[in-house]
């Protein structure tokens, strides 16, 4: 027996709202008309059909339901039931036992709670009949739905809102602005709830609102930004068609109108008055002029020009991009004695031609700009911008080289006085006369020295010395031929012993200070007394050189070292200046292939085969040798260095003349004499103090040649003398000074006052009979010699 044989039908009563009356009676519909009664599994023939009621299976209830008692939704009916209570009825699925409940033994159900169709439209739900006693299922489990009937319960609504729109100014009417959208949330499909109208409430009349689309169109020509520049416009939608009763939502839209290059510019005033000082730079400004145009942004752009005017080209105009004015500028230097006033027409206009709205204009303006030149104090103006003259070097003091002009431009035209700026001319080598503007020449002038001068002259005005002009002048010295081409250095050669008659061994060429336009052209030849030289001869070779050939062959060292040849150069001046150079020629030893092996010149090298092996070993020996010869010099001088009783060592060797008398007991204090003692005393100190064993030569020849009865002393400075003269490495410091002779053969005579008449009292006094002087009593004294013994000589 298949499923649906199982089932048993269940009766339904419906009463929904008053809409049914409880013995009303809905018919099965097709769905319900193919349900049937279980199969009996023992009958043999057809299948019989048993006769069911009604089926129903969805109820309806209105939302939004506001009774204080549960709403009746409708009512479950089995065929089974048999009206006793044998029947229990079960609701299952969606909201039973909270939103809808069912009494078990009628099956009525009923909502306990407030349904809202636009959370949830509608609930399926499950029915069962089961046997009060037994609990078995008198029915299959029977699927139902609830649907919720939609009120008009929710306005429109602008989920966008507000909104925001630009419209252009001077739009046609009808120019589409922005388009609004309203939704309901009310069930379109059931009667008018969700049918929206649009409508504008704040707008009128400049703008328009379409019912059904809510298209906001322009509604008033000629709007202009300049007289209002936004407008709030209020849209309504209501539903229900727009009928008394139905619910409404408003929304905001702001429109702004856009600018367009409708406005011309113009000029607030036709006449501008300005002024401006002569002494103005070029691209100073004049003045300002500025054409209004209320529109905005690119629109509002502005470009200025000049018309027509006897200024047009003494000034200029430019635009301002950041305020949109018009600046004049002084385009060239302006003259109040010249010229003292000026007229300009002056146009602004719209920069962006193609935006100009429909035909209005013209989209330009022109106002008339007077411009007057003030005076001023202007310094001395000179002739000319700048002065180049040019000077030759052997121009004479005093010439005039130009004359230099300058005036007043003012009208009082007043009297000029020249200088020049003396930190130009720092040489001072021209002056200009105060008076006439005469420049000339101060100084020699020289190209070589100084070949150009920049001078600064001045033009003071006598009655406003503040007021000065000045003028840059260029002098360049010309050239004249003054300076004899001459050698650059000095020429030396050098020939082989073997060389052939016609080799070259030098080329020679000169320098020459001055500068001829057509360059320098040098003349070679030899010296007038080289003129018929049997040795060597020269060649031209006519591009500023010579070349010196020897003129025979065989030279010999022997015969002749050195050559001095004269070698005379001249210019191709006007004039022509010349000089002569020697050329210095070495005879020398050379190999077969004429490379030099030795010759006497100071300018011979290290022969060209010479290794550099060879070389590295001659400069070692050369130092081994230095090495030598310093330890030589260091022993010889500590042989020589004498034993002295004390540490007065450095005696410096002295001639003295005594042509003049001396200065008495000053010449003793000045020197040590402490080498004139006694040889012996000399001896025994030097063997105890000094410690240096046997005297030395110089004391064993003191020994030897100081006798107390003559005149040894003045031979053993003799011969002392002699000793140093002789000896080449003995040093200059080994010296003895004696003091004890006046010396002979002054041509000044005697100046000694030994026999003046000074008591023996006297310091002074020298009598040698009486008794000594203080300075031979200090001798006497170092020698050891008593006044009864006589002098020491």
């Amino acid at each position: 027996m298949s499923g649906v044989q199982r089932w048993l039908g269940l009766g339904v009563s419906l009463y929904v709202c008053g809409l049914l009356e409880p013995s009303t009676v809905v018919r099965p519909g097709p769905a319900a008309a193919s349900l049937g009664t279980p199969e009996d599994p023992s009958a043999d023939g057809p299948h019989p059909r048993a006769k069911r009621s009604w089926v129903w299976n969805q109820f309806f209830v209105l939302e939004e339901y506001t009774g204080t008692e549960p709403l009746y939704v409708g009512k479950l009916h089995s065929d089974m039931d048999r009206g006793d209570g044998s029947i229990r009825y079960i609701l299952s699925g969606e909201g039973a036992g909270a939103v809808f409940t069912i009494d078990d033994a009628t099956g009525d159900i009923h909502a306990t709670q407030r349904l809202d169709r636009e959370e949830r439209p509608q609930y399926t739900l499950r029915a069962q009949a089961l046997d009060r006693r037994t609990g078995r299922p008198m029915e299959p489990e029977s699927e139902f739905v609830i649907k919720i009937q939609d009120i008009n319960d929710n306005e429109p609504r602008f989920p966008d809102g507000p909104y925001v729109a630009t419209v252009a100014e001077m739009s046609p009417v009808g120019t589409s602005v922005i388009q609004v959208t309203a939704t309901d949330a009310d069930d379109p499909s059931y009667g008018s709830s969700a049918r929206v109208v649009y409508s504008i409430l704040q707008g009128q009349p400049y703008f328009s609102v379409d019912s059904k689309t809510g298209l906001i169109r322009t509604a008033l020509m000629n709007m202009d930004r300049e007289a209002k520049e936004s407008y709030e416009v209020i849209i309504q939608a209501k539903d229900m068609g727009g009928q008394l009763g139905g619910l409404a939502g408003t929304a905001t839209v702001n429109i702004s109108l856009s600018d367009v290059n409708d406005n011309p510019p113009r000029f607030p005033q036709k006449h501008y008055q300005m002024s401006v000082s002569e002494s103005a730079p070029v691209s100073s400004t004049v003045g300002r002029v500025f054409a209004k145009d209320p529109d905005e942004g690119i629109n509002a752009e502005m470009t200025y020009s000049l018309l027509e005017g006897d200024g047009l080209d003494a000034f200029d105009i430019s635009t301002d991009p950041d305020f949109q004015v018009g600046i004049i500028t002084v385009r060239k230097p302006l003259s109040f004695e010249t010229k003292r006033s000026y007229t300009l027409k002056v146009e602004g206009a719209n920069r962006h031609s193609e935006l100009r709205f429909l035909s209005l204009g013209p989209f330009q303006d022109t106002a008339t700009v007077h411009i007057s030149v003030e005076d001023v104090d202007e310094p001395p103006v000179f002739e000319l911008g700048t002065y180049f003259v040019e000077v030759p070097e052997d121009v004479e003091i005093g010439a005039t080289v130009r004359t230099l002009s300058a005036a007043d431009p003012d009208v009082t035209n007043n009297s000029i006085r020249y200088s020049i700026d003396r930190s130009s001319d720092p040489g001072r080598f021209f002056y200009v006369d105060i008076t006439t503007g005469a420049l000339m020449t101060a100084r020699p002038l020289d190209r070589e020295e100084v070949p150009w001068h920049n001078l600064t002259v001045l033009a003071v005005e006598m009655n406003n010395p503040a007021q000065i002009g000045s003028v840059s002048v260029t002098v360049k010295v010309l050239d004249v031929n003054d300076n004899a081409p001459e050698f650059p250095g000095f020429y030396e050669a050098f020939v082989c012993e073997n060389a052939r008659a016609g080799q070259v061994i030098q080329t020679l060429s000169a320098v020459d200070q001055d500068d001829p336009q057509d360059g320098q052209h040098f003349f070679y030849s030899l010296g007038p007394e080289a003129a018929n030289n049997a040795n060597f001869t020269l060649w031209d070779n006519r591009d500023n050189t010579a070349r010196v050939l020897t003129r025979r062959s065989g030279f010999r060292q022997l015969e002749q070292k050195t050559f001095q040849l004269p070698i005379l150069v001249a210019d191709g001046g006007r004039p022509p200046l010349s000089s002569t150079g020697t050329l210095t020629v070495h005879v020398c030893s050379c190999d077969e292939h004429g490379d030099v092996l030795s010759c006497d010149a100071e300018a011979l090298g290290l022969p060209a085969s010479l290794s550099p092996s060879a070389l590295i070993a001659v400069l070692a020996c050369v130092f081994v040798l230095l090495v030598l010869v310093l330890v030589v010099l260091s022993w010889r001088r500590r042989r020589k260095r004498p034993c002295v009783p004390d540490d007065e060592e450095n005696v410096h060797e002295n001639i003295v003349r005594y042509d003049d008398e001396g200065g008495g007991e000053e010449d003793t204090e000045a020197f040590d004499i402490a080498a004139m003692w006694n040889p012996r005393e000399a001896r025994a100190a030097g063997g105890m103090a000094g410690g240096c064993g046997d005297p030395s030569p110089e004391i064993a020849s003191l020994s030897g040649q100081v006798a107390w009865g003559g005149g040894g002393v003045q031979g053993y400075v003799l011969a002392k003398l002699h000793e140093a003269d002789a000896d080449l490495w003995a040093p200059p410091f080994d010296s003895l000074q004696t003091y004890v002779f006046e010396g002979a053969g002054s041509a000044a005579q005697s100046l000694s006052s030994l026999h003046s008449a000074a008591g023996s009292d006297s310091d002074q006094s020298f009598d040698f009979l009486t008794g000594w002087g203080p300075p031979f009593q200090k001798l006497a004294a170092m020698y050891g010699v008593s006044e009864a013994r006589g002098p020491p000589w």
